[in-house]
Order: structure tokens, then C-alpha cells, then sequence
């Protein structure tokens, strides 16, 4: 098992607490279950989609949960319906699950749908207006707004 050591980042970072010990329970905790595997994918600069392959799960047997920074998508194993026939070999699994995604501050789950067996998870970043970066006027020359693409705009070339 390999152990990560945080300890010289700790000294010279403040703020960062929560993040090295996310990383170093994640490397604890990865007990190396893949059931059911993911792909994480970046589509735009604030948009990302999870997608679990959970094939012969209805949507009703899947339950999922966002708080603060966690996502937990949960299968719940059903009773398998019995339709008079002998089963000779099971080989799509039908076995409950739980996945835990951390997530990074202001990502929010926009849309969640099943279908042809994946279930698509849509996430987004939405960063609060408050939050942005702006630039700020020496002397108080005039009054700048939030920063848009690297470059600030006064309300003055704004009018």
C-alpha cells in the first residue's frame, strides 16, 4: 500500500486542509470495487457528465443523492421477477451498489436520465457572482465590473 505525504504542502499552504485529506482517504479507501464502472467526462469549461454503466436497472431502482460536495448514486438490488424459466447462467449482475463522487465547490447536478443501460449524470459549476474576480479601481477612478474573459470593463465603457 502506498502512503502519500502531504506533510511538506501542509506546512507551506494554508486553506487546504480539506483537500489533502480528501486525497489521502481516497488512496485509504480505494478498495478497488469497480462495479458498476464510470467514465468522468469534461464537456465545457463549467459542465461535466458522469455516466454508470447499470444495465437491467429500471430507474425507479436507482436513487441518487447530492449534499454539500457529495454525490452518491445508490442501485437497489431487486427481487427477480420469475417468469417460469430456468436461468442456466446469470451473467449480468443484478447486485446493489453505491458510488461516492466528491465534488468540487458550486457543482450542482443538473439533469440525471437512464437509458439503453447507462445513466447519464449531468454536473455543472455554477461560481456565485460574489465569488468571480474583479478588478479593482486605484483611487477609486471609476467602478469596475466583474472580470468577463480576462479583461475588465468600467461602467463608464459600459454606457
Amino acid at each position: 500500500m502506498s502512503r502519500l505525504d502531504f506533510t511538506p504542502y501542509r506546512r507551506s499552504t494554508v486553506g487546504f486542509d480539506r483537500l489533502f485529506d480528501l486525497l489521502e482517504s481516497q488512496a485509504r479507501s480505494n478498495s478497488g470495487d469497480n462495479y458498476p464502472p464510470f467514465n468522468i467526462a469534461r464537456r465545457g469549461e463549467d459542465s461535466y457528465r458522469i455516466t454508470l454503466a447499470v444495465a437491467g436497472f429500471r430507474p425507479e431502482d436507482i436513487d441518487i443523492t447530492a449534499q454539500q460536495n457529495l454525490l452518491v448514486v445508490q442501485g437497489k438490488k431487486r427481487d427477480d421477477i420469475d417468469d417460469g424459466s430456468e436461468l442456466l447462467h446469470v451473467g449480468i449482475a443484478n447486485r446493489g451498489f453505491e458510488r461516492r463522487f466528491e465534488l468540487a465547490d458550486y457543482v450542482r447536478v443538473e439533469n440525471a436520465d437512464l437509458a439503453d443501460g447507462l445513466l447519464l449524470i449531468d454536473l455543472v459549476r455554477e461560481v456565485p457572482e460574489a465569488m468571480k474576480p474583479k478588478k479593482i479601481a486605484v483611487n477609486g477612478s471609476a467602478t469596475l465590473k466583474a472580470v468577463e474573459g480576462g479583461k475588465a470593463e468600467s461602467e463608464a465603457d459600459a454606457a
